[in-house]
Order: C-alpha cells, then structure tokens, then sequence
C-alpha cells in the first residue's frame, strides 16, 4: 500500500497553515469517533496480529540475505517451536485457501473421537459434497474407522471423508461454525470458513499467516502429526477388499517427478481453480522444524512444492541469523493476547486484500469494513468541507478587494 503525503508545501502561507491545524483538528475528532478506520499502512504493531511488518507489502526479512524470488501471491517462513516468523510475503493476504483450509477442520474435529470409533456411512453423509470435490472413494453402506476416515482427509484430501466427518459432528453447518470459533480462538482473523472442505465459495477466504497457525497447532497433536506424514495406506474398498491410497504431497512421496524433501513432516496441500496450488509444509533439520506457507505460486504442477522447498532450503540456512519480522501468536485460550480492539482495522484492510491488495482480515469482514470505509468518508467529507469553507472566504476577500480596486479606477 502506497503512502501520499498530505504535508502542505514549505511555501504555504498563512491560510494555507490554517487550514492544516483545522484539518488536523477535525481529524483527530473524527478518529474519536467509535467506528475505527486505520488501515495497514497506518497501523500499530498492537493492530496486526503477529507484528505491524507482517502487514507490510514487499519481502520482509532481517539479518539474513534475502530468500530466493518465489512467484507466490503470498508465503511464510516459521520457526514452529519459537513461533519466530523469519520472513514473509503479504502475509495476512486473504485468498482462497483450497484444502489447506482442512488443517482447521482437523484441529476443530480430530481429537472428538477415538481412532478405532467405527462408523457406517449413510447416503445422507454423502449428500452435500460439492460436485467436482476432490474424492478418497468413500461408499455408503460401508462401515469405516475414525482413523480410516482421517486417513482419506489428510493422504487423498477427500471431501467425502470430510462431510462424513462433520456429519458425526453434529452437520455441516455445526462444524463450520465450530471451525470459525477455532480460528478465532487461535487468532486467525484473516479465514472466513464457508464449506469444511476447502472447496471454492464465496467469501472462503484464509491468508499464509493462518494457515501457518493451523499448521502449527495441529502439530501438537500425534494423530494430527501421523496422518499428515503417512505416505501410503490400505482404504476400504467395500466387504473385505481394500485398495492403496498414496498421500498427494509430493514432497514427502516424490510423485510426480518431484524429490522427496529430507526432514519433510507433513503436512498439507490443495488445489481448487480460484485458489490455484497451495501448500503449507514441515520439516525438521538438526533438531529445529520450520513451516512454509505457499498460496497460489504461477507454475503449476510442482511449482508450489518447489518453492516451498526453496524456502525450506533458505529458512535452514539462515537458522541464527534471520531476525524474527513476526511471530506466530498464542491461542486465546491459551494465555494469547486476544486482539479484540483491533478487528476493524484488519476488516477493512482484508476486504481490498482479496482483490490484489495486502492486508489481514477476520471472519466476518463486511460489516466493520463497511464501517471502517464509512469513517474513511467521514474524514474525507471534514476535509473537503474545512477546505472549501476557507476556499470560499478566499474568493470572498478577492472578490471585495476587485470591488474595492473597481471603484478606485472609476473614480
């Protein structure tokens, strides 16, 4: 985001002056007003989750060389036991996630019921997945274990298995829900979660900074950390038959053509056509993990898994001397910080993110960034008032001393 200066000129006379303190002056009564309006280029560290350089436009990085130039609208690179960001790329940039975005359903539904819970499917499991959803091959009237199931979430990133799952939770609309209390509980204001799935929706939106937040929570939990790195698995084909899954990360099976990554974790990729190729990925070198986010990089096919390797490469090298640009933050209901006098800066910023623009946004971004847009207007109108109202005095004066200097002539 470009700053304009609104500074007067060195030459600007008396009136000029005048016009800049009552300017200033209905300035700051507006700002008091309750509806904030500051945006990203204006904002404190306090207003941006993880620190003001995360909302910065541009490579951010200190103390290190640069990383190498990636073609991703956004990324990330993470310390997962520190929570030291070492750089990043438009990382509140709210964009589609894919099925990056099922790292949330995991970290909302995983831990509700045991691995070994068995379940038979009903066609009404099965009813509301998205046509052209991504498929592990799930069948009604099939009996399948928990773990099964997550087995076809996180290896075939199966939308079937996602919408059998939130089925056991309770419905769609009930998971999605919890899904968004869960992103805010882990401070995650840039995702809006439309579908538990990651398909294409309107207004289905996550940033790298998120999806790097999910990645590290879900890390915590063994189940979470064994499914993501489990490189093939036998699947229920119906009766007693089976078949062979292989997980879709290229970097941990090296399909594709694609080398494995040494260290890799885990943990999840995705693809849809508005969100492209995303990735958020985990390695551990010499004792120390780190994360990389990848949303929507132009190469297609092993675009995303190769640059997020090349930022894995960088983030190892740089181990001791990249400086933090920002940190991931705790959950709330962990002892975090909660950011609650800030939401609507980030709305409003999120709301032009989507679009092209850097910023960071929460669940529920139309309202507060309406809000936020109608204070813009606020302070636009005081201005223009004030600076017509002084204009209007100006060509008063003029006009009286034409008058003056008229007479003098005629007579």
């Amino acid at each position: 985001m470009r700053a304009t200066s609104t500074h007067p000129p060195s030459t600007a006379g008396p009136r000029t002056a005048q016009l800049s303190r009552r300017a200033a002056l209905g300035l700051g009564l507006a700002a008091a007003l309750p509806v904030a309006a500051a945006g990203p280029a204006s904002a404190s560290a306090a207003s941006v989750i993880g620190g003001e350089q995360l909302a910065r436009d541009g490579v951010q990085v200190r103390g290190a060389s640069g990383p190498p130039a990636v073609t991703a609208r956004a990324w990330l690179v993470a310390d997962q036991h520190s929570g030291e960001v070492l750089a990043s790329y438009r990382a509140h940039r709210r964009l589609a996630p894919a099925s990056t975005l099922k790292m949330l359903f995991a970290d909302t539904v995983l831990a509700k019921f045991p691995h070994t819970t068995k379940h038979t499917v009903t066609a009404e499991d099965l009813a509301d997945i998205p046509a052209g959803s991504s498929l592990v091959g799930i069948q009604a009237g099939t009996t399948y274990t928990v773990e099964q199931l997550w087995q076809g979430v996180f290896l075939r990133s199966g939308n079937d298995a996602v919408h059998v799952l939130s089925h056991m939770n309770g419905g769609v609309a009930r998971t999605v829900a919890e899904m968004q209390a869960k992103a805010k509980d882990l401070q995650a204001l840039d995702t809006h979660v439309v579908s538990p799935d990651g398909f294409d929706h309107k207004g289905q939106l996550s940033s790298a900074y998120d999806l790097t937040l999910f990645a590290r929570q879900g890390l915590r939990n063994d189940d979470f950390r064994a499914y993501c790195s489990t490189r093939t698995a036998d699947f229920p084909a119906g009766g007693r038959k089976t078949f062979q899954i292989q997980n879709t990360d290229r970097l941990l099976t090296g399909a594709w053509g694609m080398p494995t990554y040494d260290g890799l974790i885990g943990v999840k990729n995705g693809y849809t056509t508005d969100a492209g190729n995303t990735f958020t990925g985990a390695a551990t070198r010499d004792g120390r993990t780190l994360l990389v986010t990848v949303l929507h990089p132009k190469p297609a096919g092993n675009g995303v898994y190769e640059e997020t390797a090349a930022l894995l490469d960088w983030g190892f090298r740089a181990a001791g001397r990249a400086e933090p640009v920002g940190t991931l933050v705790r959950p709330v209901s962990e002892g975090g910080a909660a950011d609650t006098a800030t939401d609507a800066p980030r709305q409003k910023a999120g709301r032009t993110a989507a679009a092209g623009a850097p910023g960071a946004a929460g669940p529920s971004p139309w309202r507060l960034a309406e809000g936020g847009a109608g204070t813009a207007a606020l302070l636009a109108a005081g201005v223009y008032a004030l600076r017509n109202r002084v204009r209007g005095r100006e060509r008063g004066r003029e006009r009286a001393e034409a008058a003056r200097a008229g007479g003098r002539h005629r007579r």
